[in-house]
């Protein structure tokens, strides 16, 4: 796992000033890679590849990046593992290769010579992002791993092209002079998140997952499409067209089987490895099948918060079951509260997923004692563990028999316009059913019902679930929400009209790669901890787009019913089979009192005017309700104080992330 980074510019480069360059770059991501760093740079060519080490397989020199292939035509810098990079060895051998050492990058490099890129990307299970330069062609590849684990941002800038694995190393760049898209920021503002392919800034992309991008001479400052090698879109159509025909018992079995050998190939490293372990059913299933792959007690870690909540109780409980050694630490809110500052820097782009300071405080927790850290994420995508899943269609046909003009005329008489002292615009019946029973959930009730009757598919009863800002356009008048695959039927698949299929494709090509996945990259790598997730193989990912949905969701009886059928072979039901929880982060109070000085400075009505990108008048009204206790809008505010939080970061000088 590392940090890599790079420029290249085809009229040539100063060699004194382009290693100068790329040494600022690669400085900033030494979170990500601190035992090692290299660059390699061809001044003729214009290339400069820059790169941040954490090693984990070959700890020796013959790992060092960045790499030449044996036969000196491709160098590489490469982020992430190849997990079946000891059978592509075997493979590679055999055909008369030979390899200096044991790292997975040697093995990339020679099954490019061996079977072109787009093979290699084909044959690789693994998480990645690489940057790889031809000598022989001049030619610039970019490619990322299926799921999207490992990020990469690329864009040129005048007759230049930056890229890397975070926005602060092309901020880092001389030449970086990117504005903010507004159309970028109104996506953000409705998701907590900068939805792929978009980014923060204007001319700047993140490479989609499972896709390469070939640039080329003739190519500079042009906008090339990435082609694609594997896409959850073809996977999810086939799957759902062409469901395997084993009955339940056998799916889990099957499962069972796919899922003990990713666990297994995630467990090679040469550094200590353990797991996070939050009690629930992926972290569990994870754990349980690593124990039997290992001949000592698996480490695992947990964070608890001594709340009502708090699942950290079932994590030991857990762990005292399978005979982990196991770690535990129960933080206070001062020390979650504590790690807020460092969030925009971290991040590096707008991100307001509030869980994102429990998952920081669990890695910071997990390096102290390992490098490498299995993770239970995407169990909730690929089989069905959301609410939402159940909440939306339920919705749909509970208002679909009423016609739409119908179902509008209500929602009007639910929120006839009122206007109060300030000018604001709030609903009426909303007002006086609070006066007269004082109950402010009934007020988001009432809310809610009103925005959700006018909405025409299940589609937008997603998209509406999983937005916060509902109309981003009242913060930032004339702007254009860029299309995603919620918004774009292009973009997904059709199903048939199976609302939940299309809720769980949603899940994974949106939610999972542009929130969750970013979430544990940047705070496992913040700490220098490497993540790996086993649910993300992409061989478990296809089988589970096989399973008929029946066997999916289980006719009701529990969510992510696969999964739990594999985890009661190790673990008894008594101690797993309780409602999901999750992290409870007590955001809205915290806004009413330990943060609310914090927040106040930032949604300042006149450093919102002044930074002229947000209208502040919605964003005080909020705040000011927010704090009367009349509604919460903490969802709303988090997503405006990240944003804001990451301007202030942003304008500094690039400079690593704190320790």
């Amino acid at each position: 796992m590392c940090g890599i980074t790079g420029f290249w510019t085809p009229d040539g480069l100063n060699l004194e000033d382009a290693r100068a360059t790329v040494t600022a770059m690669t400085d900033v991501l030494r979170h990500r890679g601190p035992d090692d760093e290299g660059a390699w740079i061809d001044p003729v060519a214009g290339i400069a590849l820059g790169f941040r080490r954490l090693a984990i397989l070959d700890l020796t020199p013959t790992g060092h990046q960045p790499m030449e292939s044996a036969s000196g035509r491709f160098v590489i810098i490469f982020n992430g593992e190849i997990y079946n990079h000891a059978a592509l060895r075997q493979e590679l051998a055999a055909l008369g290769h030979r390899f200096r050492g044991r790292s997975d990058t040697e093995v990339l490099l020679e099954a490019i010579e061996a079977w072109g890129l787009r093979r290699t990307l084909e044959q690789c299970n693994g998480m990645f992002a690489f940057a790889l330069w031809d000598k022989a062609e001049r030619t610039l590849h970019l490619a990322r791993d299926r799921a999207g684990e490992k990020p990469l941002y690329y864009g040129w800038v005048g007759r230049t092209l930056l890229f890397g694995s975070e926005l602060k190393a092309l901020r880092a760049h001389p030449a970086f002079q990117a504005p903010i898209d507004r159309n970028a920021l109104a996506l953000y503002l409705r998701r907590g998140y900068v939805p792929s392919p978009y980014s923060i800034y204007v001319g700047v992309q993140k490479l989609p997952a499972g896709t390469w991008l070939t640039l080329r001479p003739d190519c500079v400052g042009t906008d090339t499409e990435p082609s694609t090698y594997w896409s959850l879109l073809a996977v999810a159509e086939q799957g759902v067209a062409e469901p395997s025909q084993d009955n339940p018992a056998e799916l889990v079995e099957t499962l069972h089987d796919l899922l003990s050998d990713a666990v297994k190939l995630r467990m090679e490293a040469d550094v200590p490895l353990g797991a996070f372990l939050s009690g629930g059913i992926d972290s569990s299933t994870i754990v349980a099948l690593m124990q039997t792959h290992s001949i000592k007690p698996v480490r695992t870690f947990t964070i608890g918060f001594r709340d009502p909540h708090d699942e950290a109780r079932h994590a030991a409980a857990v762990a005292r079951h399978l005979g982990t050694e196991h770690t535990e630490l129960y933080v206070t809110p001062a020390d979650a509260l504590a790690v807020i500052p460092r969030l925009p820097m971290l991040y590096d782009e707008p991100f307001a997923d509030t869980s994102q300071i429990p998952t920081f405080l669990v890695s910071e927790l997990t390096r102290r004692h390992v490098t490498v850290s299995l993770s239970g994420d995407a169990g909730d995508e690929l089989f069905g563990g959301y609410r939402r899943l159940r909440l939306g269609p339920a919705i749909w046909r509970g208002i679909r028999w009423l016609p739409l003009p119908v179902r509008r005329h209500l929602a009007s008489l639910l929120t006839p316009p009122s206007t109060t002292g300030n000018g604001h615009r709030v609903p009426l019946l909303s007002r006086l059913t609070r006066r007269v029973t004082g109950k402010r959930n009934l007020v988001e009730r009432l809310r809610q019902v009103a925005e959700i009757l006018p909405l025409e598919s299940p589609v937008a009863i997603y998209h509406y679930m999983m937005s916060f800002w509902k109309d981003p356009s009242v913060l930032l008048p004339g702007v254009r929400e860029m299309p995603i695959p919620a918004t774009d039927a292009a973009r997904r698949p059709d199903f048939g009209g199976s609302p939940e299929h299309t809720m769980m494709f949603l899940d994974t090509v949106a939610y999972l790669t542009d929130d969750i996945l970013v979430k544990l990259d940047r705070a496992s790598m913040g700490t220098s901890l490497e993540g790996r997730v086993p649910l993300l193989d992409h061989r478990v990912i296809e089988f589970a787009w096989r399973m008929p949905l029946s066997v999916r969701l289980h006719g009701g009886k529990g969510t992510k019913w696969p999964l739990r059928e594999v985890l009661h072979r190790y673990v008894p039901r008594t101690l797993v089979d309780r409602p999901k929880q999750g992290f409870h982060m007590p955001v809205a109070e915290w806004l009413r009192g330990p943060l609310r000085e914090w927040a106040e400075s930032l949604l300042d009505e006149r450093r919102l005017r002044d930074g002229g990108m947000l209208d502040p008048g919605p964003i005080r009204q909020k705040w000011s309700e927010h704090l009367a206790g009349t509604t919460r809008w903490d969802y709303h505010l988090w997503t405006v104080l990240m944003y804001e939080a990451w301007v202030e970061s942003a304008s500094q000088v690039a400079q690593p992330v704190p320790a």
